[in-house]
């Protein structure tokens, strides 16, 4: 019984370290991202939900984080996007939305 009490005081203390860095994944990517020009708005939110504006016009989506790629889903009224995720936390579109910075 008494060998027990070790193994389970390591899994407990190794699950209080990793929780918080899981929790915080989502976070670091969410926020309001503006092109150059200010034609295109991405806004991620917690949850995987987001809304991607385009000249003036908004679509609900869902996104998820992948590696070092933001997959954005805006189907049935748009289409798939894929969003690198750079070190300084920009994010770079598709050519003609092109490179977007985090403003909130």
């Amino acid at each position: 019984m008494k060998s027990l009490i070790v193994p389970r005081l390591v899994l407990l203390a190794a699950l209080l370290v990793v929780m918080p860095a899981i929790g915080s994944c989502g976070s670091k990517t969410e926020g309001t991202y503006t092109n150059t020009g200010g034609m295109v708005t991405l806004d991620l939110k917690s949850g995987g939900k987001a809304n991607f504006t385009m000249m003036g016009e908004t679509v609900a989506c869902s996104y998820k984080v992948s590696g070092d790629k933001v997959l954005l889903d805006c189907s049935p009224k748009g289409e798939k996007v894929d969003f690198m995720i750079h070190d300084d936390g920009s994010l770079t579109g598709p050519s003609f939305i092109g490179a977007m910075k985090k403003s909130k």
